[in-house]
């Protein structure tokens, strides 16, 4: 699909196509209410605007479609093939770094009751490592931002993948 064709999708094509991106159904209707658009900018500054209302309900339910980093994603419950792609600079077969990643994702559910979520597409496993060491210093209001831009983020890197 390409920037024309979204815009003229229907609206359950585009919310559709939307909640791949991420799994928030308010903050999809918040972006396609403003259809049409020029340029594939002005979807991205929509869609990082609605970001700003999601509720704690839709954060909840959209990093329930994302593995943890470092585990392979279950393809009944994520979007198996973005995760895959996503997480491929994750080295599989460093085991340090595996055990590294398991403990931290654990500290950080312990921490903030919910999964780490990082944009891992561009970033190397030890990268990731040391985005998610660094917000465990995080307070609980500045990490749900951290987590929402990140799922942006990465909402933004499908759409720009889907219209190209």
């Amino acid at each position: 699909m390409n920037l024309p064709r979204f815009n003229g999708a229907t609206d359950e094509d585009a919310r559709r196509l939307l909640l791949t991106c991420l799994d928030a159904p308010q903050w999809a209707d918040r972006v396609l209410a403003g259809r049409p658009y020029d340029t594939l900018g002005e979807v991205e500054a929509a869609m990082v605007v609605a970001s700003a209302a999601i509720s704690d309900e839709e954060l909840e339910q959209a990093l329930a479609r994302h593995p943890r980093i470092g585990e392979r994603a279950d393809a009944d419950r994520h979007d198996a093939a973005h995760s895959t792609r996503e997480q491929s600079g994750v080295d599989r077969d460093d085991a340090d770094l595996a055990r590294r990643l398991e403990e931290g994702n654990r500290v950080y559910e312990d921490r903030f009751g919910r999964v780490f979520i990082v944009r891992a597409a561009g970033r190397s496993g030890t990268d990731i490592l040391e985005h998610l060491q660094q917000r465990l210093d995080n307070s609980d209001e500045l990490e749900r931002a951290a987590t929402i831009d990140q799922l942006t983020q990465i909402a933004v890197l499908r759409m720009k993948e889907a219209l190209s």
